[in-house]
């Protein structure tokens, strides 16, 4: 370069080829579009304002630039935290963060040293969040797709073709007709249904089955069949789960109204309204108010924490079991994972997880009345009469009884002046007096230290010390000592409470009286001088209510068992509470062992006898109003307006004690770009809230409902969904197989009304559904599981149809429907509840198994064996596992030797004067529903001959084909 010309355009041509990269360095950096993206990648997974892991909040302009923390100091990378911490201190070493993942780059790297350096602008108002792996536009939030086909065939064709496939032939007749009647109805078609429908199929094939769909669909059986498919979604069970895991009752209606809905046709989009907010809309019918009981219908914990900060935990448990089950059901969305912090990988935030909790938030869970207003009229007024007289009983109780206490507590000084002996101790209580020879001592309550008027206590101890130099306790079981009294019971531990704790020398375990005494048997006659008796003997907490003790009591000594002496009270203690007492006591105060005792000593015989004449019209009064019925109670939940009135918080890193930035109920924005949204005021109504989301959840508009339950119904049709996660349609769930068929089934809900029942003739008329499922291996080896359709996929029968089938193929199953369940199982409860499996199922559980009452962790041998899913979640689809102890429990559990016995009677019936070869005939046909061959034939009268008919009936019962359909 010789001249200065030269070298002008060397630097020319230089800027030319560099030019862009020249503009991005000397221009400042973009926060927004540069920096903030690389913040959320890298660092809001641990430093949100809903987490703030190491209390560092990178996602807001505040608390990032805040010059005390130095996070980022603007004008100066090399004087701020964050990027010394994310860039490594010498070249190779890993950087201090981030903690997890993968570190900055180089070039993102330099992008933060020069944004910091340029002064670290960041714009007022902008908030960073992590990115979602998926976002808005993910597939299945986008609008529904018009339909390219105008049939089911024509979607599932084209996908074969792209992997050079075609579907089956169709199937036989036989096989149709088992495939079709057991998925509408979950039962086996009759023998006689298979002749008549092989006969209409020979001669008429589509017209056969278009009718055999509608028959099937009329049959009040699909609804008992697809009400168990929907009750395994929305996480149906009889019992509240957890440690206690007590029975619910009266959720029973719940699922009758599910069966009946199905079997009516109701339209879903109601039917989800009504879960959300039946109480609501139908608020006066009951059998619209019942339909919001799958709010409660999932397990919580009553344990009944007492500690503020547990039972809040507790409760956000609860409402967050509700948002999961809501989310799962009927928008296919996780919503649980947004909890503690934005969704990792669904564009769902924790905003909107919170505007749920405050829709959520009256809902508390219980039983309610549930009957009309009529009803409920009728019966009040019968009731207001009596009400009204034991109220104005009461109320002269009350007057006569303030009136005593009154002077009682002005003669206070005068009654304490006699009590001079220290209050009853629940660590140790001792009695003194004269020796005296007893053969029996007894301890009489005459109030408990808890409820005063109450004659029941607790004792983990009660001793009987011999008057002699060296003093023997004999009241020791091990001195043949033997205590008797009422205790509470438990059904399958009799003596867990029992008298015998008391005389056993230890302490701990305790005596829980069922009525006013307890009775000692010494070994012998004994001169005895001293009790000493106990409820909370070495506990820290002998206050606490669990060791409840007597306030009033007598011991008194008998030598026969029949005539008593007393030899010691505590008439002559303090009461408990006398050291608070005082003279001027407000006579509104709870009743204490102090009023109690001040009762009963300042009553005048004229009080006394008006006390007594009360208590007897009480008493009548009492037997009239249990004389009218009550109303029939369900477990629909109860609305507490004071849950409902907020404020509501996020909960930093799901904290219930971290208290984050204030939510209003409104619509998840999952949806925002394809449906409009809602946000309530924070005093809205609780009825509204549940409401507008229902409404919201299922607008025409909202394409994740219908393409959750057209999906559904897919699924339980061909066993495996378009999507095969049915609870989940976001980032971590399965891609549809079929997206532009699955649109067109949402597209033909919607079209029909939200109807399904039209939905199912589609698809079981197509010629996907009525296909072979004949394995070709050539096909196997480019789609194994079928997941195209090339052939229909076999399955074997669920936990409840395998039942039901062997009680019908025996002739006794019993198809009364609705009302309370029947139970496979042995219930006990005391604190929490214990299922024993019973090993003889009588007649009166031959009804279908969706009529069993399911408790949730309860093991039903044959039914849980073949795997039926504990009610404790939502279960979208059914696991099938093959175990050694299925087919043990069906050759060997007697309720399958039962129904075997009664097979074989039903045969013998059926041709009782026929030779073993028609009965074989006859058993293969009630059974498999087919000919036997004559293999089959010859193998049989072999086991008819040596073991008889029953023996046939029970290896039918076991055989494969009877299980598996196709």
């Amino acid at each position: 370069m010789n001249s200065p010309c030269q070298f002008f355009g060397f630097l020319v041509l230089l800027t030319g080829i560099l030019h862009p990269a020249i503009l991005r360095a000397a221009d400042p950096v973009d926060f927004e579009a540069q920096v903030g993206p690389v913040l959320s990648k890298k660092c809001l997974g641990c430093h949100t304002a809903n987490i703030a892991k190491g209390d560092i909040v990178l996602s807001e302009r505040g608390a990032a630039l805040d010059p005390v923390a130095k996070l980022i100091v603007p004008g100066d990378a090399l004087a701020s935290e964050i990027y010394l911490a994310a860039t490594p201190e010498a070249p190779g070493e890993t950087p201090y963060m981030p903690e997890k993942g993968k570190p900055l780059t180089e070039a993102e790297a330099d992008l933060l040293k020069r944004w910091i350096d340029e002064g670290a602008h960041w714009p007022d108002g902008l908030v960073l969040r992590e990115a979602s792996q998926a976002s808005k536009d993910w597939w299945a939030y986008r609008p529904l797709t018009l339909p390219e086909h105008d049939s089911i065939d024509a979607f599932i064709d084209a996908r074969l073709a792209e992997s050079d496939l075609e579907q089956n032939p169709p199937a036989d007749a036989r096989t149709f007709l088992r495939r079709a009647t057991y998925d509408l109805t979950g039962l086996p078609p009759t023998p006689d249904e298979v002749t008549a429908f092989e006969s209409a199929f020979a001669a008429d094939p589509d017209g056969s089955v278009d009718a055999l769909i509608d028959r099937l669909l009329a049959s009040p059986r699909y609804g008992e069949r697809w009400g168990r498919h929907w009750l395994d979604v929305v996480r149906f069970g009889e019992s509240n789960g957890y440690e206690r895991n007590v029975i619910i009752p009266d959720l029973w209606p719940f699922r009758d109204y599910i069966i009946h809905s199905l079997n009516e046709d109701k339209p879903f989009d109601q039917l989800i309204r009504e879960h959300i907010a039946g109480d609501v809309f139908g608020r006066g019918n009951p059998e619209v108010e019942i339909g919001s009981a799958f709010l409660v219908a999932g397990p919580y914990d009553n344990v009944g924490n007492q500690d503020p900060v547990q039972a809040a935990q507790i409760r956000a448990n609860t409402m967050d079991e509700i948002i999961n089950a809501t989310g799962e059901a009927f928008l296919g969305m996780t919503l649980g994972c947004a909890r503690c912090h934005d969704h990792k990988f669904d564009p769902i935030t924790q905003e909107d997880y919170y505007a749920l909790y405050a829709t959520f938030a009256g809902v508390r869970h219980g039983s309610v009345p549930w009957a009309s207003p009529e009803e409920k009229a009728k019966r009040s007024a019968r009731l207001t009469p009596l009400t009204g007289q034991q109220s104005a009983l009461e109320t002269e109780r009350k007057t006569i009884e303030t009136a005593t206490l009154r002077r009682g507590y002005a003669n206070l000084d005068r009654h304490a002046a006699g009590w001079l002996r220290p209050p009853v101790d629940r660590t140790g209580t001792e009695d003194r007096f004269p020796p005296v020879t007893a053969k029996f001592v007894r301890l009489l309550c005459d109030g408990q230290d808890i409820n005063p008027t109450a004659r029941t206590f607790r004792l983990d101890e009660f001793e009987v010390w011999s008057a002699e130099p060296t003093p023997r306790n004999v009241a020791l079981a091990a001195n043949g000592a033997v205590a008797s009294g009422a205790s509470r019971q438990i059904e399958d531990f009799p003596g867990a409470y029992g008298p015998q704790l008391t005389i056993d020398g230890k302490f701990g375990a305790r005596f829980i009286s069922a009525g006013s005494e307890l009775v000692i048997e010494l070994a012998e006659p004994t001169e005895i001088d001293r009790v000493f008796f106990s409820s909370a003997r070495g506990e820290e907490t002998p206050e606490h209510r669990k060791f409840t003790f007597v306030s009033e009591y007598r011991i008194e000594v008998s030598t026969d068992g029949k005539s008593w002496t007393e030899v010691a009270s505590g008439k002559d203690r303090k009461p408990p509470g006398l050291a608070q007492a005082s003279s001027d006591r407000p006579p509104s105060v709870a009743r204490t062992p102090l009023d109690h005792r001040l009762l009963r000593r300042e009553r005048t015989e004229a009080e006394s006898q008006r006390l007594a004449a009360i208590a007897s019209d009480l008493a009548r009064l009492k037997r009239e109003i249990a004389a009218i019925p009550p109303h029939p109670t369900a477990w629909i939940g109860k609305r507490v307006a004071a849950d409902a009135a907020g404020p509501f918080h996020l909960f930093i890193g799901g904290n219930s004690q971290k208290k984050g930035s204030p939510v209003s109920p409104a619509s998840p924005s999952t949806l925002s770009e394809v449906l409009p949204g809602y946000e309530l005021p924070m005093d809205s109504d609780e009825a509204q809230r549940r409401s507008e989301l229902a409404h919201w959840m299922t607008s025409p508009e909202n394409p994740l409902t219908l393409r959750v339950l057209a999906n559904r119904l897919w699924h339980y049709h061909f066993g495996v969904g378009i999507v095969d996660t049915p609870n989940d349609f976001g980032y971590m769930g399965g891609r549809p197989t079929h997206p532009k068929l699955l649109d067109f089934l949402a597209l033909q809900i919607r079209e029909n009304g939200w109807r399904i029942k039209d939905l199912h003739r589609m698809i079981m008329s197509s010629r996907a559904y009525r296909q072979s499922s004949a394995h070709r291996l050539a096909a196997a080896e480019i789609d194994g599981d079928s997941r195209l359709l090339w052939r229909f996929p076999p399955r074997r029968l669920s936990a409840e149809e395998i039942r039901d089938t062997v009680l019908a193929t025996a002739g006794q199953l019993d198809l009364t429907m609705g009302g309370p369940g029947f139970r496979l199982y042995r219930y006990l409860q005391d604190n929490v509840s214990t299922y024993e499996p019973l090993d003889q199922h009588g007649p009166e559980t031959y009804r279908r198994a969706v009529y069993h009452q399911n408790a949730r962790a309860s093991v039903v041998d044959l039914m849980t064996d073949y795997d039926q899913p504990d009610c404790a979640f939502s279960a979208p689809k059914r696991a099938q596992t093959t175990t050694p102890l299925q087919a043990l429990t069906m050759l060997n559990h007697a309720f399958t030797i039962d129904m075997a016995d009664a097979l074989a009677r039903r045969i013998e019936g059926e041709v009782p004067e026929a030779g073993s070869q028609k009965k074989i005939r006859e058993a293969y046909r009630m059974v498999l529903l087919r000919e036997p061959s004559d293999e089959e034939i010859r193998e049989a009268a072999n086991l008819v001959e040596s073991h008889g008919l029953r023996a046939l009936s029970r290896a039918l019962l076991n055989a494969s084909e009877l299980i598996y359909l196709d």
